[in-house]
């Protein structure tokens, strides 16, 4: 899921690029980050399994974040991966502070390998980027059929487009104190059947996710449907229920029933 609320992602997800006649596994983790939730610590566990198991670590920042994240990257890094900073949303600032910043990350240079500034709105091409990474990958057969896109099952992709659509609807924490459960799949030639509940905390968040009328649910619903459909290019009929489940993000056998598996 893509949304421009921090720590969206929760899970580990695999998504298998083919570049050149290169495959490259993408390894989408949560950010890292300390709260004292049972799901923050499952995401943050996430994060450091994704690191200590990788070949090389792209570090995502903001050229509008402080510095203070990387270096608490770099504590966690105990393994010392190799890593590749990556400078998102330079088009944000004047040609001035974005120097700065890259001063700011100079005084790192012995520790990265490289400092990327990179934009989407002005048209950072994903071949430059691929490319870098493909400099610094070890050779290996592939590990996946070429034609593979991602090992993720497709419950839990339908899953994230009906988070990411909890995320563009809906304001402040409520989007936090809440996740999905793809219940079950009607695979078929012409159509998709999905059911899903949406799991809250309180029956007011649940009130605010329905909606007046039932407003704020048809409007995630009719989100998510139509990015599953361009997903599967075919129909889509997706029914979504509200159900309150009070302090799921702290019980760790709520977590587990989710499909959070914590450790402690």
């Amino acid at each position: 899921m893509v949304s421009h609320k921090a720590n969206a992602t929760r899970k580990r997800m695999n998504f298998i690029v083919m570049h050149k006649n290169a495959q490259i596994i993408f390894v989408d983790t949560p950010g890292i980050h300390h709260k004292e939730r049972l799901l923050n610590k499952f995401m943050l566990e996430e994060a450091m399994k994704a690191i200590g198991d990788c070949d090389l670590v792209l570090f995502l920042a903001s050229v509008k974040d402080d510095i203070t994240e990387y270096k608490e990257f770099l504590k966690l890094n105990k393994k010392n991966r190799p890593h590749i900073v990556l400078l998102t949303k330079m088009d944000l600032i004047s040609k001035d502070k974005l120097l700065k910043k890259l001063q700011e990350y100079h005084l790192y240079q012995n520790v990265f390998l490289e400092l990327v500034p990179i934009s989407i709105k002005k048209g950072t091409k994903q071949s430059v980027l691929l490319d870098i990474i493909l400099k610094y990958l070890p050779n290996h057969p592939y590990l996946y059929d070429p034609e593979i896109l991602t090992t993720e099952n497709l419950k839990e992709i339908y899953k994230e487009y009906i988070r990411e659509a909890l995320f563009d609807n809906l304001s402040d924490e409520i989007p936090y104190l809440s996740d999905v459960v793809v219940d079950k799949v009607e695979e078929s030639i012409e159509i998709e059947k999905i059911y899903a509940k949406i799991i809250t905390e309180k029956s007011s968040q649940k009130g605010i996710i329905i909606g007046k009328n039932g407003s704020s649910i048809k409007r995630i619903g009719m989100q998510a449907r139509q990015n599953i459909e361009k997903l599967c290019q075919k129909k889509v009929f997706l029914k979504l229920e509200v159900a309150v489940k009070q302090g799921w993000s702290k019980d760790k056998k709520l977590l587990t029933d989710i499909g959070y598996r914590v450790k402690s």
